[in-house]
């Protein structure tokens, strides 16, 4: 296309040398569109060199390599992405035709071209290359940003599955381990009694060892489901929206049922409720029920045989629960082994796990040896006061899992801003480049134009007559920037010339008229020709 565009250029010039309108440009062509692609900038000062040198036509400053040189600039700008190198690279391009200019002593209109035209062509199509290049890097970071997204989703969906194994783990220790420790202590009770024959007893103990074999399990299934890479869970599990209940543990069970299935059991349970009952967030009811479960659970487990005592005590705006267990009286025992000191349960995350439902309520969990035994105190607002995270979600530091990464948000806010910056300079730049240029066209059409002298009041003027008389029919000023060659022509002796323009024609060379003045006297008045004969 660049091709095209300048062998129709040197067509309608007509320029009689083609080696230098034609085969010169088309070769350079041929060097400077392949090297864009890698170096930019090179072909850029290839394609300026050629408008350098057209700027020596005695013709018109003008070639088509205008054209290339605007559009080598916009690749410029959407090929490599600083702005330093390329815009004082555009500068020194500039300095270079200002400097031929200057050594050619080119006319005005040459001046003109080249501070008007060449800049536009080098500058603005530079922006425009910015711009597209912004454009296009802020479409490419949106996707990228879509991608990390999309496997973020992925991300979110596998921890909310380990969340939801390490809810069920705590639910099976919860449930599971209770109902376990119950059965063990009733087993060992039977075992005692003196009713029955030895293969009963063998039977019982066969049972009790079956239910120790079946904790052991229960604890190792436990430890698998809780020992996932640590989970973020993506939402908490869905409550009973009557009863608060999550999937795990009866949806209709109460506290006072728990203590009743304990007696039943055999457990030395004593335990009251002081004050009236309140109306409890549902969450705050099954965390109740969790507390004094785990509790009887590690009294089981780790005291058996010892009294339990349990307390509910309900205040104006917040329930205390306090549950104490004394030292194990060795005479009847859940499992195989001697009584040992509480843990936090099965897997060592019985007591973990409930403070952290405890402080997700926005209450308070204390747990530790009492006068030989063990005690269990926690204080429960009758309302959530915090926001409810998900159980395990607070085992561990874990990575961030919002939706928008930080990193992808600044990126894409960088990828945003850079290209608004861009299209502003896009926009200012040529509303800048007018403020400086249309001030100087308007200045250049301002003299071209109050320098013309028309041909018939040329006519009028007469040698012998003094300025005075000749006044009001000379232009206001005359013309200030006649070619080298009128300036040299002879003159006569002790005479002052003063050149005017003999048409108004902006965009065309025309012949200058000039007349020579002596002491305010006009002493001759020619023509000279536009062109140098």
């Amino acid at each position: 296309m660049l091709a095209a565009a300048t062998v129709y250029g040197f067509q309608d010039a007509g320029t009689p040398s083609p080696v230098l309108g034609l085969l010169l440009p088309l070769a350079v062509l041929a060097v400077a569109v392949p090297l864009s692609r890698h170096r930019p900038g090179a072909a850029v000062v290839l394609v300026n060199g050629m408008c350098a040198l057209g700027l020596a036509d005695a013709a018109t400053p003008a070639n088509a390599q205008v054209l290339s040189l605007a559009v080598l600039s916009c690749l410029l700008g959407a090929r490599v992405a600083e702005a330093r190198g390329p815009l004082l690279m555009l500068v020194g391009c500039l300095a270079v035709d200002v400097m031929m200019c200057a050594v050619l002593r080119v006319r005005p209109v040459w001046w003109f071209y080249t501070l008007a035209v060449l800049p536009a062509a080098l500058l603005l199509p530079w922006l425009a290359g910015r711009y597209v290049r912004g454009r296009r890097e802020l479409v490419r970071e949106g996707w990228r940003l879509a991608q990390r997204l999309e496997e973020r989703q992925h991300l979110v969906a596998e921890r909310a599955r380990l969340a939801e194994r390490a809810d069920i783990a705590a639910d099976m220790h919860d449930s599971l381990g209770h109902a376990l420790s119950l059965v063990a202590l009733r087993a060992g009770a039977l075992e005692l009694s003196p009713d029955l024959t030895d293969r009963d007893r063998a039977d019982l103990a066969e049972l009790r060892g079956t239910i120790a074999d079946a904790v052991e399990h229960l604890r190792e299934t436990v430890a698998v489901l809780h020992d996932a890479p640590d989970p973020t869970p993506a939402s908490d599990p869905a409550p009973n929206r009557e009863t608060g209940a999550t999937a795990a543990g009866p949806a209709h069970d109460t506290v006072e049922d728990l203590v009743a299935r304990a007696v039943a059991f055999g457990v030395p349970v004593r335990w009251e409720r002081r004050g009236t009952a309140p109306t409890l967030s549902p969450l705050v009811e099954r965390g109740l029920y969790r507390i004094v479960q785990e509790a009887l659970t590690n009294a089981l487990k780790h005291a058996p045989g010892g009294a339990i005592r349990l307390r509910i005590t309900h205040r104006t705006d917040r329930t205390h629960v306090s549950v104490v267990n004394d030292a194990p009286t060795g005479a009847v025992t859940a499992a195989e082994g001697p009584a040992k000191e509480p843990t936090a349960g099965i897997g060592g995350r019985g007591l973990t796990g409930l403070r952290e439902r405890v402080t997700v309520l926005g209450g308070t969990l204390r747990t530790g040896p009492h006068e030989g035994g063990f005690r269990v105190t926690a204080d429960l607002p009758h309302q959530v006061t915090s926001r409810p995270r998900p159980r395990g979600a607070s085992r561990a530091p874990s990575p961030r899992t919002d939706i928008t990464a930080p990193e992808s948000s600044a990126r894409l806010a960088v990828a945003r801003g850079a290209a608004r910056r861009r299209y502003a300079a896009a926009i200012a730049a040529p509303v800048v480049a007018a403020a400086f240029f249309v001030p100087a066209a308007v200045l250049l059409a301002w003299q071209l134009t109050t320098s013309a002298l028309p041909p018939s009041r040329f006519d009028e003027l007469t040698p012998g007559r003094p300025r005075a008389e000749l006044t009001p029919l000379l232009p206001d000023r005359p013309y200030p920037y006649p070619p080298d060659h009128a300036r040299s022509a002879p003159r006569p002796p002790g005479t002052t010339c003063e050149f005017y323009r003999s048409g108004r024609d902006l965009l065309d060379e025309v012949d200058l008229y000039r007349l020579c003045w002596s002491e305010d006297r006009l002493v001759a008045k020619d023509t000279v020709p536009v062109k140098n004969q």
